[in-house]
């Protein structure tokens, strides 16, 4: 078995005792692109619970929405070459309960930086304002990247916490 099967696996587990994740009806995940944490098992056995699930697209004005997969979701490459559900139902992240999000790095305060597209952070953008509306945000990393401190900007949003494949980090 890899070591990233390995760890996808494992993360499987730790996602599977989040009480976030036991409650949440619609959630997103994210398919690994450019060496992030693979979320696929997660997705897998979350669909096979009967829960509304749901990946990023990146719609015609370049902003981030969610698409609901299936079992039987067919995919088209983006512009950055990340697979997309064709198809599916369309939501906003405001209609999510939990959301997944990749990460290069993160720190305790739960601020990160991702591939640097901005994505996120603007679908995100309202959570700025109140940051108690939905939905959760957890990020899905290795434990070696986190790092002592990350310099937020106005514009990012913080995550709730962390998951790794070793267990959870509250970050707020």
């Amino acid at each position: 078995m890899s070591q990233q099967h390995k760890s996808a696996r494992q993360l499987w587990k730790q996602i599977r005792r989040l009480p976030e994740f036991r409650s949440a009806r619609c959630v997103a995940f994210y398919l690994p692109n450019d060496g992030e944490l693979d979320l696929s098992v997660a997705l897998q056995h979350a669909l096979a619970q009967g829960k509304q699930c749901f990946l990023p697209v990146l719609t015609r004005d370049n902003a981030l929405g969610f698409a609901s997969v299936t079992r039987h979701t067919r995919f088209a490459s983006n512009r950055f070459g990340i697979p997309e559900p064709v198809g599916g139902r369309r939501i906003n992240a405001r209609s999510l309960d939990l959301l997944f999000m990749p990460l290069v790095a993160f720190d305790a305060d739960g601020n990160r930086i991702g591939m640097g597209g901005g994505y996120y952070d603007r679908a995100l953008a309202y959570k700025l304002r109140r940051s108690h509306l939905p939905p959760v945000l957890m990020g899905a990393a290795h434990g070696f990247q986190q790092v002592d401190g990350i310099q937020a900007n106005a514009w990012d949003v913080a995550l709730d916490g962390v998951v790794t494949p070793d267990g959870l980090r509250r970050v707020r």
